[in-house]
């Protein structure tokens, strides 16, 4: 039996070591946990909604009870509400964990981070911050100002709410350096690019969704659910790009590679070996005799 050494490759962290920066970062738990709150409050909000539209097509012919018609629009407006402080909650969550991350990484390689945690935290939560309340201004000026719902204001309104929005290149910039560091940016290339066009469309949708949210005449208003529904399923369909991305760093932890020699047995031994074991080994046949076969 000839043994074999052979160099076996495994990924290792020691959280618990002194000036270990991996607990800034949330636990995979509750990130998993803020996935599945931000998902499942889209997806109400989006079935909201479409039972709203449902029903404004169902009074353009039958007029509604005014309970059916006050319980739908205050059902859409808490359903909007929980969505938008699920998406904000897990916003939050993913760029704690995005800081401390970014810690360990550049902690592991022997550097020290690039970026303050504040840095990271405006790059990652202003811009978007920013569109919104923009959209938002723009949505209560024109009800307030009664300005028509003309599609030339809402293209401008949009174009002015999305500049902000250009700084969101910091949030990919950061998550390239991050891969890039930790040496998997190969890998994650693709979903790093598909989460942040997919949330970049997302959040324009959101942005229109909000500035047509005062109209006030009945098609006006179908149009702004229709709007609403289709931002609602692209939010959800971003935070599942975000979570498939979350996971692709999550395969390939953070760690200290630890570098193991393992004693394997091999029981083949090679055909020269044995050929040569086989021609110097005593005959056990007597003289004259033929071999054994």
């Amino acid at each position: 039996m000839i043994p074999r050494w052979g160099l076996q490759d495994r990924v290792e962290w020691d959280g618990a070591g002194p000036g270990s920066t991996v607990g800034q970062a949330p636990p995979a738990s509750r990130v998993h946990g803020a996935f599945f709150a931000t998902a499942w409050a889209l997806s109400i909000a989006a079935v909201v909604h479409l039972m709203r539209y449902l029903l404004l097509i169902i009074n353009r012919n039958t007029l509604l009870n005014w309970l059916v018609a006050d319980a739908a629009a205050l059902l859409s407006v808490l359903a909007s509400l929980a969505a938008i402080a699920a998406v904000i909650a897990y916003a939050v969550v993913l760029t704690q964990w995005l800081i401390g991350r970014r810690a360990a990484a550049f902690a592991h390689c022997g550097r020290s981070e690039t970026r303050t945690p504040w840095a990271l935290r405006a790059g990652c939560l202003l811009p978007p911050s920013a569109a919104m309340a923009l959209a938002i201004t723009f949505a209560v000026v024109r009800v307030t100002t009664g300005h028509s719902a003309s599609w030339a204001l809402m293209a401008g309104c949009v174009v002015m709410s999305c500049l902000p929005l250009l700084g969101a290149l910091w949030s990919l910039v950061y998550l390239i350096e991050l891969a890039k560091t930790e040496d998997n940016y190969t890998a994650l290339r693709g979903p790093i690019w598909e989460w942040w066009l997919l949330w970049l469309l997302s959040s324009v949708t959101s942005v229109f969704a909000t500035i047509t949210s005062g109209a006030q005449d009945a098609q006006g208003i179908a149009n702004n659910t229709v709007a609403i529904i289709v931002a609602d399923l692209m939010a959800l369909v971003a935070s599942f790009a975000t979570a498939r991305l979350f996971e692709g760093f999550e395969r390939k932890p953070v760690a200290r590679p630890a570098h193991r020699w393992v004693v394997i047995a091999d029981d083949a031994e090679s055909p020269a070996a044995a050929a040569a074991a086989a021609g110097s080994a005593p005959a056990v046949e007597l003289s004259g005799e033929q071999p054994a076969a």
